[in-house]
């Protein structure tokens, strides 16, 4: 599998509480935080679902 890496660009102030436990599961705790992940669809359906929040490089 190919890795991703997914860097949050905006804070999470503001949106629901899903949102934030989303960005709590894929590792991200503060703005410009980076993480790198494993391209599975479990983890592309997190990141777009939060997509207006973070940055994602394959």
């Amino acid at each position: 599998m190919a890795k991703i890496k997914i860097t949050q660009v905006k804070s999470k102030i503001g949106s629901s509480a899903r949102q934030k436990k989303t960005l709590e599961a894929l590792g991200l705790r503060k703005i410009n935080g980076t993480v790198e992940h494993e391209a599975t669809p479990q983890i592309k359906g997190m990141v777009a679902k939060v997509s207006h929040l973070v940055t994602v490089q394959e």
